[in-house]
């Protein structure tokens, strides 16, 4: 993922895994933590369409530091930089020094020219996904002792049916109202609420597995659950058509199943639709001066700033 800071250009300047420089703006680059970066192109896209004589490259990394030699980064002739196993605090301001001569044709005057080429590379992870669910059962009466009963059991159920996937439900509660529906008597309801969450105890033991794309393989498993649950749901609306003589005290109310998607971001790690509008679904890390201490989606401002690195867990 590559944008100027300013303008959208990323049709010229992403080609091939190449970003290219701009000499007008720096260029944001979004790398995913533990992938290697595109190929950071030291000139622009005009520039690398042209005859260039006896260039030479300079890349200083985010440290002010000269990046030759660096056992992280991959350096070509042509002055294109790879930064390889992308991690926190890799991030930063990558900068390219181009220097190249201009012959003039008739005196063979030569003179040497400089351009500075300025990227910012961030590095993200996805978000972690979390359903929402909203539920509803009606029942005999609010004051009802099984209410609760059926609710615990209702939690043991769903537990059950997801646990393989190492989630869990988690923030759960109910309510029960009255309820007047239109044509018919009152009738009382209970509004029930849970979270599909894919942290389950064991959920480390299968993240390294696949150290790389933690978030992907949780977020894979985390949908299955809910997909598990949905179906669930719509099974009881079949079951009470089909399967029971005389209707449950307390069963599903058809269609009533709603689900909503939460994201969360890993600690260092936040999202922002302004600063980083053109990653603006991605946990980005933390900049210098803010930190994110947990699974929050946002990165918070040091009152006292005295973090200068990206990536921050506490201030």
């Amino acid at each position: 993922r590559a944008v100027p800071k300013e303008e959208q250009h990323s049709v010229d300047l992403i080609e091939k895994n190449y970003v290219y420089g701009d000499i007008k703006h720096e260029v944001g680059v979004y790398v995913k933590v533990f992938t290697n970066s595109p190929f950071l192109v030291c000139m622009d896209l005009a520039r690398s369409q042209e005859e260039v004589i006896d260039p030479k490259y300079l890349w200083i990394g985010p440290d002010g530091k000269n990046l030759e030699g660096r056992t992280y980064v991959n350096l070509t002739e042509t002055g294109k930089l790879m930064v390889m196993g992308f991690k926190e605090f890799m991030s930063g301001a990558y900068t390219c020094t181009l220097s190249h001569k201009i012959i003039e044709t008739t005196t063979q005057e030569e003179r040497e020219m400089f351009e500075a080429y300025k990227f910012m590379v961030y590095a993200y992870r996805e978000a972690d996904h979390t359903y929402q669910v909203f539920v509803r059962f009606t029942t005999k009466e609010c004051e009802l002792e099984a209410n609760s009963q059926f609710f615990e059991e209702l939690k043991r159920i769903l537990n059950i049916i997801i646990s393989d996937l190492t989630c869990h439900i988690i923030e759960s509660s109910y309510k029960c109202h009255s309820v007047r529906i239109p044509k018919q008597d009152l009738s009382h309801e209970l509004f029930v609420s849970f979270q599909v969450n894919p942290f389950a105890p064991g959920w480390e033991e299968v993240c390294h597995q696949v150290p790389y794309d933690c978030e992907d393989a949780t977020n894979m498993r985390v949908q299955e659950a809910r997909d598990r649950i949905g179906e669930f749901f719509s099974k009881q609306t079949y079951a009470l058509k089909h399967e029971f003589q005389t209707v449950p005290t307390i069963h599903y109310v058809d269609n009533s199943f709603s689900v909503t998607r939460i994201d969360s971001c890993r600690p260092g790690f936040g999202k922002n639709d302004i600063t980083h509008k053109n990653c603006a679904s991605c946990c980005v890390v933390c900049d210098p001066g803010t930190y994110s201490p947990n699974n929050k989606v946002t990165c918070q401002i040091c009152t006292r700033p005295r973090v200068k690195k990206y990536g921050a867990r506490s201030c």
